[in-house]
């Protein structure tokens, strides 16, 4: 299907990627349609991308759930999720999950590059990037609570692993919105600069995780994402197993 008709699309420039979500007169929110385009992309992406930046077009990057299509009677709707089975809806959102959790593979850096509105849905979808560049002007909010809805787009391990569990419970209990400063502070922003800078900072940023040998910085995401899970001891040695792939692999004795 096309970008028009899905409201997202994928460019690929050599080892970059870009998801764009273009629906600006609607300040980009999200359908379940989208949703399952987003999941496609991971299997559309050449075997050359190293990174992928997520934006949105226009003054937002997204502003969540379109209630028009949420609220309406069709297909992903409030409604009909509600009329199905238990296990057959939680496999239906395990199908919008998957637009967000291929953002996690780890042999891509994800960036979502931040401006504007980031409401729900569109905050989740910052939460699935590895890193978030944020305009001055974004807005953070986890406003599920405010539809009696709960976050379900794998924002939740996320957003306690970058902010801890009582942060993380005050900000989706709550609904609040929180602006860059807030965001920078509490560690969800990896960088915050003024709008009009928010292009050409990750572009920047871009071309230092691309600095990198790809199969080191393979190894230290893989390190850095499953640390929170290991013991000291565990962590150690899975560094010492990664450093003697790295080592082998340089004098030509890798598999």
């Amino acid at each position: 299907m096309t970008a028009e008709a899905t409201g997202v699309r994928l460019t690929c420039d050599g080892p970059v990627a870009t998801v764009t979500l273009c629906r600006p007169d609607v300040l980009n929110a999200q359908t379940p349609a989208m949703w399952r385009a987003m999941s496609d992309f991971s299997r559309d992406l050449p075997g050359d991308v190293r990174v992928v930046v997520v934006r949105g077009e226009g003054r937002a990057f997204s502003a969540g759930l379109d209630l028009a299509v949420a609220g309406a009677s069709g297909p992903g709707s409030f409604a009909e999720l509600a009329t199905l089975p238990e296990q057959e809806c939680a496999d239906r959102i395990a199908e919008f999950q998957a637009g967000f959790t291929w953002l996690h593979r780890p042999d891509l850096i994800t960036v979502a590059a931040v401006q504007g509105h980031a409401i729900g849905a569109g905050f989740q979808l910052a939460l699935a990037c590895d890193l978030r560049v944020l305009a001055a002007d974004a807005k953070l909010s986890m406003a599920e609570v405010t539809l009696g809805l709960v976050p379900d787009l794998a924002g939740t391990k996320r957003l306690v692993e970058l902010v801890g569990y009582s942060r993380a419970l005050e900000i989706c209990a709550t609904g609040r919105r929180l602006d860059a400063a807030e965001a920078d502070r509490i560690g969800l922003a990896t960088l915050v600069v003024p709008p009009a800078e928010l292009d050409g900072a990750v572009r920047d940023l871009t071309a230092g995780l691309l600095s990198g040998a790809r199969d080191a910085v393979v190894e230290i995401k893989a390190l850095l994402a499953g640390a929170a899970g290991r013991s000291h001891a565990d962590q150690q040695r899975a560094e010492r197993e990664a450093q003697t792939r790295r080592l082998r692999d340089l004098a030509g004795r890798g598999e």
